[in-house]
């Protein structure tokens, strides 16, 4: 989202992140009502036009969105509300908003518990790699004809009843509403707003041969002396890899075959 649709997205989530903290882990009861209105608007055209209608005055619109989340916690109420008041460049950007706020709350969950959002995010790292060379279950997991239940059922084996409580809702929403995503693009959009919330960017490492501690700690410090920012380093190895060493920060790739400041560093890396 871009221009005033950034802005309103950027001041939604100000104003929720202090509700986030106070709820703790009940804050993804909170997510998953507002995964449920963002449901709501992706199946009716007409209520997310309604909804985002600059013409239409907001606590009218505010009104009616309580009237859908009659049943819902009242901080959810209060996020949607202001979400509706805001002004939106499309009205497909207030369901993205609406879906940014639920996963922030799901992950605010997780981080209210010591490690617990570090824990999140290796588990759905691993989630990622695993599937990296399964390019048939990657399909079953956006392929619409499975459905929503049957998607959401290979997710559940692939984690064995075995990841934390706010890694099942956020692999299990991933396939069951992909909104247009690939699987393992909506891992790494979580990655990255998981990065946010450790005030953090993420820079995805494939390499042939693996690295060492030595070597990712210093890979480490060269890219955050590059970025200007604390970096989490997700290291996925892969023999195919031209060149030894690919990062991805961002939209941003670093090729070691193509660019010279990532050739600078693999030099510095073996020094």
């Amino acid at each position: 989202m871009r221009g005033t649709s950034q802005v309103s997205l950027d001041a939604a989530e100000a104003r929720f992140e202090p509700v986030l903290r106070a709820a703790g882990a009940q804050a993804s009861t909170l997510g998953e009502q507002l995964f449920a209105l963002v449901d709501a608007l992706d199946s009716s055209g007409s209520l997310r036009r309604t909804l985002a209608d600059p013409s239409i005055d907001g606590d009218a619109k505010a009104r009616l969105a309580g009237q859908l989340l009659a049943d819902a916690d009242p901080r959810t109420v209060e996020a949607v509300s202001g979400l509706v008041r805001s002004r939106w460049s499309a009205d497909a950007d207030l369901a993205e908003a609406v879906e940014h706020l639920a996963f922030h709350a799901v992950l605010a969950s997780a981080q209210a518990s010591p490690g617990g959002l570090e824990r999140v995010e290796e588990e759905l790292f691993t989630l990622g790699k695993a599937l990296a060379g399964q390019r048939e279950l990657r399909r079953a997991l956006f392929e619409e004809k499975i459905g929503a239940a049957g998607r959401g059922a290979v997710v559940d084996e692939l984690l064995g009843g075995q990841g934390a409580p706010a890694t099942e809702i956020l692999a299990r929403r991933a396939a069951t509403a992909p909104r247009g995503r690939r699987y393992v693009a909506t891992l790494n959009h979580l990655s990255d707003l998981i990065a946010d919330r450790r005030n953090r960017q993420v820079a995805t490492v494939t390499t042939a041969a693996g690295l060492s501690d030595a070597q990712r700690a210093r890979l480490t410090q060269i890219l955050e002396q590059a970025y200007g920012h604390a970096m989490q380093l997700n290291v996925i190895e892969d023999p195919n890899v031209i060149g030894g060493l690919r990062v991805q920060v961002g939209p941003e790739v670093v090729d070691a075959t193509v660019l010279s400041r990532l050739a600078d560093a693999r030099r510095r890396l073996a020094s």
